[in-house]
């Protein structure tokens, strides 16, 4: 059997793994083509159930997900937060800006950088240097 080496090319090496999760189409599109910008690879995760599971076996450098795609959303991030195969992984979650409650809930949730559309969109490199950033 062929030794397949993981990642496949030096390309990959390089680029970091942003998991994402989303279903309104602008903002997560948008988001993937940022991130890809700022030479991440992106693995978009469309099924929230499975937003756990794929954190666990990718080990993705970040996560960012829209709260406002499910009720569920929060719940899972929390599971990320407290599963100690993922729990030391930065989350950055997003709603739309005319609906702080989401927020405000992840921030309560323990998820320090929960930001609306637009901060999101004007500032993702820099959550990502401060979600990245390691004390």
């Amino acid at each position: 059997m062929p030794f397949t080496p993981f990642p496949a090319t030096l390309a990959e090496m390089k680029q970091p793994l942003a998991l994402i999760f989303y279903e309104r189409l602008m903002p997560g599109s948008q988001l993937a083509n940022r991130l890809q910008d700022l030479n991440y690879r992106v693995l978009a995760v469309s099924d929230v159930e499975l937003l756990l599971a794929s954190a666990k076996r990718e080990q993705p450098l970040c996560l960012v997900a829209d709260l406002e795609a499910r009720a569920e959303v929060l719940a899972t991030l929390e599971k990320i937060k407290a599963d100690p195969a993922t729990n030391h992984l930065p989350i950055i979650a997003f709603a739309p800006d005319d609906k702080p409650a989401l927020l405000q809930a992840a921030q309560k949730a323990g998820i320090q950088f929960a930001v609306g559309d637009a901060v999101l969109a004007s500032h993702l490199r820099q959550l990502l240097e401060q979600a990245l950033h390691v004390d």
